[in-house]
């Protein structure tokens, strides 16, 4: 049985209300509220990235697991903003969990689908027996340029799983994955470039929706199984309305669509966006439940991943700390300019 092991999440405590963006901006906070479900996001401390991010939600993920981190064999961090151009966050990651030397480590870019993509590779060489535990990481410090339309979404967080095939410890069984991939050129950001750049209403009909309702249908379809069957399903959640909408085109009613509440008071953590989701799920779900996950990656592409909750997790969901609880409890708000501090937003001519 291959499946997650362990799994963990970080929010930053730092919140930025949507009507304190628009109110510098002259915009209309409420189109972003009502249109978009959009209520606040999370904002990284000045001391807080991808690799402190990753950390925080695998040591979460390992205290689950109840195992030696040494004998994690792989570690994969997929982010669209690891700190450094050239050097890697999963040395880092492995070091400071106590996993290295001998420990394959390597770094994903797929814009949203870099976590799961790093999911992926990590189950799959489980299943292949080249190690016995692999973790795969989902972080990213969103960017979105002052102004834009992604200022008001583009949030922090990190996601971590650790799979295993030791019956005993999976919590979730992965029952199937599958992969949808075309090239989409729908958002990017060159080297150099700060801010990434996007297509406006392309990234809707031609890259979103396709994508989430191909590969939705094509993983029901491979694992044999109907929208009924899934107690939950996770989409990518760039807002609150995208999900709901994906979810209705695939024939799922809105209590099975985890969105709402995590993504008003999230934001959109672009590559932790999906595995973030994941969390939410697993922090209340029950043996036996299915779970559909279906992510996207601008660029484009879209994963299909079913997982079946196990007796076990249960006995591991009050180990660390829930998802839900870091959105909800000791939060701080900050202000536009301290935000735009925070963010190193502010260019200083030296």
């Amino acid at each position: 049985m291959v499946g997650i092991c362990g799994y963990g999440a970080y929010i930053p405590r730092n919140r930025i209300k949507v009507e304190e963006i628009a109110k510098v901006w002259g915009t209309d906070a409420q189109s972003y509220k009502k249109g978009l479900m959009l209520e606040e996001k999370s904002v990284p401390s000045p001391d807080q990235d991808t690799i402190t991010m990753s950390v925080e939600a695998s040591r979460k993920a390992v205290k689950r697991a109840g195992i030696d981190p040494r004998l994690i064999g792989a570690a994969y961090v997929g982010s669209e903003s690891h700190p450094y151009a050239v050097k890697p966050s999963g040395t880092v990651l492995a070091e400071a969990l106590g996993s290295t030397p001998e420990c394959h480590t390597a770094d994903f870019e797929f814009a949203c689908k870099a976590g799961t993509e790093a999911m992926f590779v990590a189950s799959q060489l489980v299943k292949s027996g080249a190690v016995k535990y692999a973790l795969g990481v989902g972080a990213d410090t969103s960017q979105g340029a002052p102004g834009d339309a992604l200022e008001y979404s583009a949030a922090a967080g990190a996601a971590a799983y650790l799979f295993g095939a030791d019956r005993d410890l999976v919590v979730a069984e992965l029952v199937d994955t599958y992969a949808y991939m075309t090239d989409t050129p729908d958002f990017w950001r060159r080297e150099h470039m700060f801010y990434p750049r996007h297509g406006g209403r392309f990234t809707g009909e031609q890259a979103y929706f396709r994508h989430i309702v191909s590969a939705g249908k094509g993983m029901m379809a491979k694992a044999k199984k109907k929208p009924s069957d899934f107690a939950y399903v996770v989409f990518h959640q760039p807002n609150g309305k995208f999900p709901l909408r994906a979810g209705k085109l695939l024939g799922f009613e809105e209590r099975q669509i985890t969105t709402g509440w995590l993504v008003n008071k999230l934001g959109n953590t672009y590559s932790g966006s999906s595995p973030l989701g994941l969390t939410a799920v697993l922090d209340v779900a029950k043996a036996g439940d299915l779970i559909l996950v279906v992510p996207f990656g601008s660029g484009a592409g879209s994963d299909g991943f079913v997982f079946r909750a196990t007796e076990r997790l249960k006995s591991v969901q009050g180990l660390a700390l829930k998802t839900r609880q870091m959105l909800d409890e000791r939060k701080r708000y900050v202000d536009y300019g301290t935000y735009l501090k925070y963010r190193k937003m502010i260019i200083m001519n030296e």
